[in-house]
């Protein structure tokens, strides 16, 4: 599935970290597409999502947070998939004129991409999101009813669905970060945003992703900084994670692309506590951390203690990658 000659690498930003580079909306993807010239790329929604735009393209996976995780434990394998049938589930907190806009962005979509949006479902009970911001910086939240959410996904894959999309009712986040336009600071509902798709990912072991919904859906006329600008442009950001869904790959635990086919893994500088770069480093793939690209934690290569390559930036990130 990849050539003989064909580099692999992982290029992921944790969501509600508040990464100065793709903490925002799709202001990491301008990267990401670089880095997809010379290899082929794994990515987690929050590096491409952008509202009604999306950085992914055909030389990328699009691989939600959980099965990353899997991924990078040697327990899935990726199988690179196409025009993939996508059931999207609704929470039934949302109301009508907001789903309506919804309905129509799904049509919408399936016209002029051509993506196989096969059905939608209402979920029986309002999924009951919650979220804050952590003392730290940390977006976090919790989900009241997720069990609806599962039932309404299991009942989608009965009918042939094979990728899930997910959009929940959210409150306006403006009061958990005020500055979240201006590109400072963390997405208020990124954290919670991760509880769902994870959840959905551990449960049904299909690509998912997750979208918020709010009840204002207004444009708004006032300048924003690029970073955030995508999310302050359309009334619904269901877009970006339909066109991520409909190519992303399907997993196996027998056939596909491995941890194994990795070549490189690429972080913010100070982000490396998690399960990618702990399973990387024990595999000796090549983790590099990005300096220019920093967030509220404070995990860098003098905590973990592992060889990890650092960079200045990107751009010398991208030239260290095409000299392997």
């Amino acid at each position: 599935m990849l050539s003989n000659s064909e580099k692999l690498g992982a290029f992921i930003i944790p969501t509600g970290v508040g990464a100065s580079i793709g903490g925002y909306a799709g202001d990491a993807a301008c990267y990401a597409e670089k880095l997809s010239r010379i290899s082929k790329l794994i990515v987690n929604p929050n590096v491409v999502n952008a509202g009604g735009f999306s950085g992914i393209n055909n030389n990328m996976f699009y691989v939600e947070g959980f099965s990353i995780d899997e991924f990078f434990k040697g327990k899935i394998n990726l199988v690179p998939s196409e025009n993939n049938r996508i059931g999207v589930v609704f929470d039934k907190a949302i109301p009508q004129d907001v789903l309506n806009i919804h309905i129509n962005t799904i049509n919408a979509v399936k016209c002029v991409y051509g993506i196989n949006v096969c059905e939608w479902i209402i979920t029986k009970e309002c999924a009951g999101i919650e979220f804050n911001m952590e003392k730290n910086g940390i977006s976090t939240g919790s989900v009241k009813n997720e069990r609806t959410l599962l039932d309404a996904s299991k009942k989608l894959l009965m009918r042939g669905c094979n990728a899930i999309a997910i959009v929940c009712l959210f409150n306006e986040p403006e009061d958990e970060n005020p500055y979240y336009s201006q590109g400072i600071g963390t997405d208020p509902v990124g954290g919670v945003e991760a509880v769902i798709s994870h959840y959905i990912s551990k449960e049904l072991q299909v690509p998912c992703a997750h979208s918020p919904a709010f009840k204002d859906y207004r444009i708004y006329p006032d300048l924003v900084d690029g970073k955030s600008a995508a999310e302050y442009i359309t009334p619904t950001f269901l877009p970006c994670i339909l066109l991520g869904l409909d190519n992303a790959p399907q997993f196996s635990k027998e056939t596909g692309i491995s941890i194994n086919d990795l070549d490189y893994l690429v972080m913010p500088h100070d982000c490396l506590g998690s399960v990618p770069v702990f399973e990387a480093l024990k595999r000796k793939i090549k983790v590099i951390a990005v300096k220019e690209n920093s967030t509220v934690l404070n995990v860098t290569v003098e905590k973990t203690g592992g060889n990890i390559i650092q960079m200045p930036d990107y751009d010398a990130c991208l030239d260290f990658i095409k000299a392997l």
